[in-house]
């Protein structure tokens, strides 16, 4: 059965809209915890267009889920981490231009310096997820830099129209079994909603879901800690959507 990490990024977005105190990510991580969240979820970018190290800080402080950072692969943010101490980190590839994460990062064509930051954060008691797309070649190489977790992106899947969507999830259940085959935990995350969420957190071996933008959208009008509260009843009872035309294995 998956978890829920709800991803919290977008409350700050908000704030820093306006350059103001409000809303606080830190006071909606707790109600994201009342409403059921099993782990929040937050992305400390090179550029600090929305999560602040202010807000890690705290979060660290009052997280009594799972504090889930995800990051850059730098030195900046290797110090961030090893100083903040996180439950888990999720290295994540990142652009100064894009909007929000457009894919997987390349692990094959990083490995050696994937493989060094893994060691140093793992050494220093913070497990590791890489964030990648559900290649085979991307999660052989996941598995050789050390880490004990992937997320595999979901955005495939998310944005595929109704004829492709069968084919992605398809290939998530596949990257699934062979992360898990390689010795790889799995998570996943990237662009699902209340609308596609069901078929991906039923596949056999997924452990945990980050979700953010629609759960925050989804609060505008009803609060954050019911929108909250639905995700995880569609995570906790999932039924394969009608439209997949897939089954997990």
């Amino acid at each position: 059965m998956a978890s829920l990490g709800v991803n919290i990024d977008h409350i700050a977005n908000i704030r820093q809209a306006r350059r103001t105190v409000e809303p606080d990510p830190v006071t909606h991580a707790l109600l994201a915890e009342l409403g059921g969240a099993d782990g929040i979820t937050v992305h400390l970018r090179e550029d600090r267009r929305h999560i602040q190290d202010r807000d890690v800080e705290l979060l660290r402080a009052t997280v009594r889920t799972k504090l889930n950072l995800e990051m850059a692969a730098t030195e900046e943010m290797v110090a961030v981490a090893t100083r903040i101490r996180p439950d888990m980190v999720t290295v994540v590839p990142e652009r100064r231009e894009e909007v929000t994460t457009e894919g997987g990062m390349d692990v094959a064509a990083r490995e050696r310096e994937i493989s060094a930051i893994t060691a140093r954060l793992q050494e220093s008691g913070i497990p590791v997820s890489l964030f990648v797309d559900p290649e085979a070649r991307q999660l052989e190489a996941c598995a050789r830099t050390g880490c004990r977790w992937i997320e595999l992106h979901t955005g495939g899947y998310a944005e595929a129209a109704a004829e492709a969507r069968t084919a992605e999830l398809a290939r998530l259940i596949e990257g699934t079994a062979r992360a898990r085959a390689l010795g790889l935990r799995v998570n996943a995350g990237h662009g699902l909603t209340y609308q596609n969420v069901e078929a991906v957190a039923a596949i056999e071996g997924m452990e945990e879901l980050n979700i953010g933008h629609t759960i925050v959208a989804r609060a505008v009008a009803v609060g954050l800690q019911e929108a909250v509260r639905q995700m995880r009843a569609l995570i906790q009872n999932p039924r394969c959507s009608e439209d997949s035309g897939v089954r997990p294995a």
